[in-house]
């Protein structure tokens, strides 16, 4: 917290004391109109006045020095009140202890609140990791009967039925991103492997909507956690298909290390472009669609934090989209 000037306390200081500068002036020019009607020596008015002032400067002053330590004290506490809430300065007034009590009770509701919102989300993780996994099975015994027979028919289904599955793992993904617990496992990690996990699950929709797919192998090691940087590619590559009615989607990567996915799809509007990583925002194409969720950038956005990775997006509507992942990390060596 930005630290306040000694003249702004000091004004907040005389603001607080107005009323009794206003009373000590007051009680002055009444001795003094008394003294006037009364034909007495005015001198012996301002002589008093000046003792009075001159004492209740030195006294003020005295004052006005705790004054200002109590405010110091209290500006330090501020930004970490929930930890050091037991170090409030001692109270010397009846309002400032009454103050303190209202904080206090404040901590408690504040306490009790959050307990029993953590116990809530607790038991909503709970249950909606638990429904996730269960989905599963009906979802595998339904693929494992329309790949049973090769018909047209069929292979529309599977393409909705992945379109399910997807957002079954956005679900999961969404509780876990939302955790305060980690599951990370940072270490360094071929590249490749990654991005050919991500290409093995969406070979069929490359070829079910005929896109050609550009890859060539990198050779790269990245320090990144591999199931949520799969996660990240696998929410851009889907995109890049949902978006592109021909045409090809190409990864490459660049010299220092920037994974970059582009596509010749229908792009994104300029306007829609510094939202697109917002929660709950589909933009243009995603209400055109009328299938988008907002979520998918949303989660890759926050997983690509986490991982200290930066994505950014660059696009020309009707011409095409490139989402690049910097994935450069700086190593430190221990002597």
């Amino acid at each position: 917290m930005k630290k306040e000037k000694w003249h702004y306390i000091l004004g907040a200081y005389l603001k607080q004391h107005k009323l009794a500068i206003v009373m000590f002036l007051c009680f002055v020019g009444i001795f003094a109109f008394i003294f006037t009607l009364y034909d007495l020596e005015m001198e012996a008015v301002f002589y008093a006045a000046g003792i009075c002032l001159l004492l209740s400067v030195v006294v003020l002053s005295m004052d006005f020095f705790f004054y200002q330590k109590k405010h110091r004290e209290c500006v330090k506490i501020l930004p970490n009140i929930s930890l050091m809430i037991d170090e409030l300065p001692i109270a010397n007034t009846l309002l400032e202890n009454d103050l303190q009590d209202m904080i206090y009770e404040m901590k408690n509701l504040l306490d009790t609140a959050l307990t029993s919102w953590q116990s809530e989300r607790t038991e909503s993780v709970d249950y909606y990791t638990t429904w996730v996994h269960q989905i599963k099975t009906p979802i595998s015994v339904i693929r494992m009967i329309l790949e049973s027979e090769d018909t047209r028919e069929h292979r529309e289904l599977l393409s909705e039925l992945f379109r399910i599955e997807q957002y079954v793992e956005m679900v999961l993904s969404y509780l876990r991103l939302s955790s305060e617990t980690s599951d990370y496992v940072f270490k360094e990690y071929d590249l490749d492997s990654i991005i050919k996990q991500a290409i093995h699950k969406y070979a069929p929709q490359f070829v079910y909507r005929k896109i050609r797919l550009n890859y060539s192998p990198v050779s790269i090691q990245v320090l990144t956690d591999e199931k949520w940087l799969l996660f990240i590619i696998e929410q851009v590559i889907s995109n890049s298909i949902k978006y592109t009615q021909k045409g090809s989607v190409t990864i490459s990567v660049t010299s220092d290390k920037i994974l970059q996915i582009a596509d010749t799809g229908i792009g994104i509007a300029a306007d829609d472009i510094p939202r697109i990583f917002e929660k709950g925002f589909t933009g243009y194409n995603g209400r055109s669609d009328k299938k988008s969720t907002g979520l998918g950038l949303y989660l890759c956005k926050q997983a690509a934090e986490r991982l200290t990775h930066k994505i950014s997006v660059q696009s020309t509507p009707n011409t095409g989209t490139v989402v690049s992942i910097d994935l450069y990390t700086e190593k430190v060596w221990a002597n």
